[in-house]
């Protein structure tokens, strides 16, 4: 027969101790991957696209024309991403790539006919995933975690912002010291 143990949470400094399950970051992630992962169900089988490519064709179906980058800033996904994204519904034809002749270097992309049908039978069923998910809870609750959400986005956001301008300045700090 065997024994099954279970870890014992480290008991030094157990009131400064990181609980990842009470951790506000992986449970957001945990939330965001489940609720990613249920929802791509609905249109991997049907449509035969995965997660990247399912943002790329929503985020053009609710903007009409837009580029890689802004798809990326969008979506908040990297560049690589975006573009295996793009390359294979441009393979499947659900979408068209316009090069931008002021800067030839970015294309305009946009549903193509096939893509704009997609999304459009798409749009009432995730819409419907999303009420399901929140159905538990009651219409104030569900307006509050709205609120939350949008501030810990902005929070977030902003946190980013910082890091990047904090690392931007000791950059130019170290490279000023390597200039004397």
């Amino acid at each position: 027969m065997r024994s099954e143990t279970r870890a014992k949470p480290s008991t030094a400094m157990d009131a400064g101790a990181l609980r990842l399950e009470r951790f506000l970051p992986y449970q957001l992630n945990v939330v965001a991957t489940l609720a990613s992962e249920a929802l791509s169900r609905v249109y991997a089988r049907r449509y035969r696209i995965g997660i990247p490519e399912w943002r790329v064709l929503v985020t053009l179906g609710q903007f009409g024309v837009m580029t890689g980058k802004a798809i990326g800033t969008h979506t908040h996904m990297r560049k690589t991403k975006v573009s295996r994204a793009v390359a294979l519904l441009e393979k499947r034809k659900l979408l068209a790539r316009r090069i931008n002749r002021a800067d030839m270097r970015e294309s305009f992309l946009s549903l193509t006919a096939p893509g704009r049908a997609i999304y459009e039978e798409l749009v009432p069923h995730a819409l419907d995933f999303a009420r399901r998910l929140t159905d538990i809870l009651t219409p104030r609750d569900r307006d509050a975690f709205q609120r939350a959400l949008q501030q810990i986005t902005d929070r977030s956001a902003q946190l980013v912002a910082e890091a990047v301008e904090q690392t931007s300045a000791k950059a130019n700090t170290s490279g000023n010291a390597r200039d004397m």
